[in-house]
């Protein structure tokens, strides 16, 4: 399945993966951005087989009902109510906390709209969790997906969020105007 992913996206669709998801941590956050469009999820599930790491991923409840719900959660889906005023961030911590391995894949802008600021749960999950961030790039317009390695959180919020946002700097989304 691997290797039919990995031909699918680089040789039909055309992407390189730039490095790869390390392979020694059992525990991490993955921000992939720009999210800015629905194709976002078939190019990030198959580079995430591609890569041979299972990492998981959480979306609105109402993607996990009948028919594709089983789907869903077969490629790694966690179903989120978002209607309700949860604490989302204690409850992903504690998944990280109850498995021996997790790795869970968040967009650090929270929708495909265009925004002007980052939500910041993924940053509290990986704090609260003690897990590193890694990013990746799903570039459009290079068709290019970038892996960093492992960051850990510093005791300066500020500083990470500028190391995060330079990474992504000039990474257009599908829709290059929402990036």
């Amino acid at each position: 399945m691997r290797s039919i992913a990995r031909f699918i996206l680089v040789n039909i669709l055309g992407w390189e993966l730039e490095n790869n998801f390390p392979k020694g941590l059992k525990k991490y956050v993955v921000i992939a951005a720009p999210h800015t469009s629905w194709l976002d999820f078939p190019i990030a599930i198959l580079s995430r087989i591609a890569s041979g790491t299972m990492i998981h991923f959480i979306g609105k409840r109402s993607l996990f009902i009948f028919p594709f719900g089983f789907i869903f959660k077969a490629l790694g889906g966690i179903p989120v109510n978002r209607e309700q005023s949860n604490n989302l961030v204690n409850s992903i911590i504690a998944v990280f906390n109850s498995n021996e391995e997790f790795i869970l894949a968040l967009s650090p802008e929270g929708t495909r709209k265009k925004v002007t600021k980052w939500k910041t749960g993924f940053y509290y999950i990986a704090k609260g969790a003690n897990v590193p961030i890694v990013m990746a790039t799903l570039d459009f317009g290079k068709k290019k997906i970038k892996i960093s390695k492992p960051h850990y959180i510093t005791s300066n919020k500020d500083h990470d969020f500028d190391l995060f946002h330079a990474f992504f700097e000039g990474v257009r989304g599908k829709k290059s105007e929402l990036s």
